[in-house]
């Protein structure tokens, strides 16, 4: 007999998640009493303690996030077997969990999901969307069947998951219509600092690899005029249109300024700015044909971007 049954593995994960028994019984629509009695329980069974329970905070011990990360890896296993025979079953209908990181969950992969939703309309999506380390950990962990992410995959991931090139992002530099460049096609290394920029935070994953390929071309990063910070792309693209500054933006999160022509792509001499996006998955999950449908409007969207 195991020292624990699937309903304690998934209390254990909605105390941990909401740091909060009321809550946590909330979302499983149970009672408190009845919950705190599964979680003493599970913690005689296993002699260990897994929840500290100090000043009324709650919190994991070291044994509980040990515990909690084989407890997930278990039911999100548990998951995957259900939706197997429901697919085996149903043949086409199926539910299928997509992932992608910030600027390609927003510009790039609306695009195959309503394509898809149009084509497989049977199937149920769900979409999540959040940093690429974020989401391969869930990759690994069978909560996300397939994900495209830009940013880079720590090497520790890497070893447990399948990883396909995608397509090239390429970053642009844009800049207002009103701004004297605008009538020039190509700039030089030189005129980069006399550009007001506009960025992400000096945290964003994204601002340090535009960073490292400028100064690997020998631009001085640190005596760039930057002006403004924003956390989101939404908010330069704005700006720049607004006559702010100029940034540095991926392509595919600019196709609606191009249209309405309300900014101007610079080129820079010798320099391009792009990165591989990449197509990730778990080689342990079984393929449904859910999966298999989704990876085909992916390759589909891969030929017409490179064409």
């Amino acid at each position: 007999m195991l020292p624990f049954t699937l309903q304690q593995l998934r209390i254990l994960k909605a105390v941990a998640t909401e740091k909060s028994f009321t809550k946590a019984a909330a979302l499983l629509y149970l009672s408190q009493p009845s919950l705190s009695k599964q979680i003493k329980m599970l913690e005689k069974n296993l002699d260990i303690l897994l929840i500290n329970r100090e000043n009324s905070k709650i919190s994991l011990t070291e044994n509980g996030r040990v515990f909690l990360q084989y407890s997930e890896r278990i039911l999100a296993l548990c998951e995957e077997s259900c939706r197997a025979l429901i697919d085996l079953k149903n043949g086409e209908r199926g539910n299928l969990n997509v992932g992608a990181s910030q600027t390609i969950g927003t510009y790039l992969l609306p695009k195959v999901l309503a394509l898809f939703a149009q084509n497989y309309p049977q199937i149920d999506l769900k979409v999540h969307i959040n940093s690429t380390r974020i989401i391969a950990k869930n990759v690994i962990n069978r909560e996300i069947d397939i994900a495209v992410v830009g940013g880079e995959i720590p090497d520790n991931f890497k070893k447990k998951l399948t990883v396909e090139n995608f397509v090239e992002d390429e970053f642009s530099l844009i800049i207002p219509k009103s701004h004297p460049f605008a009538t020039k096609k190509t700039i030089t290394k030189e005129d980069l600092y006399h550009l007001n920029f506009i960025t992400l935070n000096d945290t964003s994953t994204i601002r340090k690899f535009i960073d490292n390929i400028l100064i690997q071309n020998q631009i001085k990063t640190k005596q760039l005029k930057i002006i403004m910070q924003f956390n989101s792309i939404e908010g330069i693209k704005t700006a720049v249109s607004l006559g702010l500054g100029a940034a540095f933006v991926s392509s595919s999160a600019i196709e609606k300024e191009i249209e309405l022509k309300t900014i101007e792509i610079l080129k820079i001499e010798n320099i391009r700015i792009t990165r591989t996006l990449s197509i990730i998955s778990n080689p342990e999950c079984y393929k449904s044909k859910a999966f298999e449908f989704f990876y085909t409007e992916l390759c589909g969207l891969k030929s017409h971007l490179e064409s």
